[in-house]
């Protein structure tokens, strides 16, 4: 079995992110995809509770399983209730699939910041990296600091220039998000009043 494991505040879940689950299972050829919610230590300020950021990432999984069962979402680093961190959580899965290749899928800029993670000597040992970055990005530049060995990840070109700040920006403002979100997450946050509306 292998196993993409996609970690984020999803705060709120959008297009990219779908556009990236989809690209990723098509061009890995994973068997499941689990998506992690998590209390990212790097991004301290949330606008979205873990309740209402763990039901969008279910409403995200459910509009990728539209094209095949294969998405789940996992609230294992919400439950514990304070700063998470991916080589905990690639720990945890491995007891959950024993024998799976996992790969860890990143943006390209989660990526530049892989040296600031927690153990990350340890994390490249427990998975495959996948980075999904923009297409116009120079392919030469690496942080000097990045623990990943040249050669050892894979990079993929992705072009999505959409954020989750930004959808909280116009949501605040009162402005369309139906091109930058799936219906179910627009409903959702509409209903719910999220982010100021």
């Amino acid at each position: 079995m292998h196993i993409g494991v996609y970690g984020g505040s999803f705060d709120p879940p959008h297009n990219g992110h779908l556009a990236l689950c989809l690209i990723a299972r098509e061009l890995l050829k994973l068997d499941r995809i689990i998506i992690s919610v998590s209390n990212n230590p790097l991004k301290p300020g949330r606008d979205g509770q873990d309740s209402h950021r763990k039901h969008m990432a279910e409403l995200l999984a459910a509009e990728i399983n539209l094209t095949g069962n294969s998405s789940e979402v996992c609230s294992w680093e919400l439950e514990k209730r304070k700063p998470s961190y991916t080589v905990d959580f690639l720990l945890y899965i491995r007891t959950i699939y024993p024998g799976a290749g996992i790969t860890l899928l990143l943006g390209e800029d989660s990526y530049s910041e892989l040296h600031l993670w927690k153990d990350p000597a340890r994390l490249i040992t427990l998975c495959d990296i996948a980075v999904f970055r923009r297409a116009i990005s120079d392919k030469t530049d690496r942080s000097a600091e990045n623990p990943v060995p040249e050669g050892t990840v894979r990079f993929i070109d992705f072009s999505m220039t959409v954020s989750s700040s930004e959808i909280r920006a116009l949501v605040a403002r009162k402005e369309p998000i139906d091109s930058m979100v799936p219906a179910s997450i627009m409903r959702y946050i509409g209903n719910t009043g999220l982010y100021g509306q």
